[in-house]
């Protein structure tokens, strides 16, 4: 790869160097000649060059075409290119031969974002290993009644095992961001943490109970869409005290929350 890319803030290039942080990451991902990889914003190629020689079949997703060209003229059939924004692309077109494993150095304004998208397309993916600023991956493996618990922190713990793999510090990076990053871990789980009928109703009712989060769980609701008799109906029958904020509510009581509601509409 090139090193005379300058970084472009437009979309959030923080370029990984750090050879430690690297060898982590790979060996988090637990990669094998058999598996199919998907990767997100490769930049400079620092994973990519430790992924794709032990893998079946990479595909990247590179949004500035200039960095994505140098992929492209890798003449080689086990690397697919995609250029353009990963947000905006068709994931199960793409990837035709799940399941795969996802590692990336995220671009930091987007992180959020993808993992939404990722949530919503889990069945594509058994293993995940991502970068993040270290306040979405606190956000990420947090537990009920923490500030940092919210509705991703729910989305992601009820279909995946959530684990830190290392705290990154700026340097790891060119250019250095101004916050500390970790790499974290996600292995997909064979049945979630919690019985859910309907999900996305249920990532509905969980992303209601934290738009307001000073507000109870009975005015987030209400303004979320949901009657006043629907709310107390369903809270009743799920022993669920409507004073309480939605932060501190674990998965099985969103759980019980969103069946409930759903059966009253």
């Amino acid at each position: 790869m090139s090193q005379f890319h300058r970084p472009r803030k437009r979309f959030g290039q923080n370029f990984l160097n750090d050879q430690n942080v690297i060898a982590a990451t790979i060996a988090a991902a637990q990669l094998s000649e058999h598996d199919h990889v998907l990767e997100i914003g490769p930049g400079k190629g620092a994973l990519t060059d430790k992924i794709l020689p032990v893998v079946e079949q990479l595909d990247i997703i590179e949004i500035d075409r200039d960095l994505a060209r140098q992929f492209t003229e890798r003449q080689t059939e086990k690397l697919s290119v995609h250029v353009g924004d990963a947000l905006k692309m068709n994931w199960s077109e793409i990837l035709q031969q799940p399941p795969y494993k996802l590692v990336a150095n995220l671009p930091y304004n987007i992180s959020s974002q993808i993992l939404f998208k990722m949530i919503s397309h889990r069945d594509l993916f058994e293993r995940m290993v991502l970068m993040f600023q270290k306040e979405v991956g606190d956000r990420l493996r947090a537990e009920p009644g923490r500030k940092e618990y919210g509705s991703l922190t729910v989305l992601c713990q009820l279909w995946f095992d959530v684990s830190r793999v290392m705290l990154v510090p700026p340097s790891a990076f060119t250019p250095a961001p101004k916050v500390m990053s970790e790499v974290l871990c996600f292995k997909r789980r064979q049945t979630p943490r919690a019985e859910v009928k309907d999900a996305a109703f249920f990532a509905r009712v969980v992303k209601a109970s934290f738009a307001q989060r000073r507000k109870t769980l009975r005015n987030c609701l209400q303004a979320g869409g949901f009657s006043t008799e629907q709310v107390d109906k369903a809270a009743a029958q799920a022993d669920i005290d409507l004073r309480r904020r939605g932060e501190t509510l674990d998965i099985q009581e969103f759980s019980r929350l969103s069946d409930q509601l759903q059966a009253l509409l």
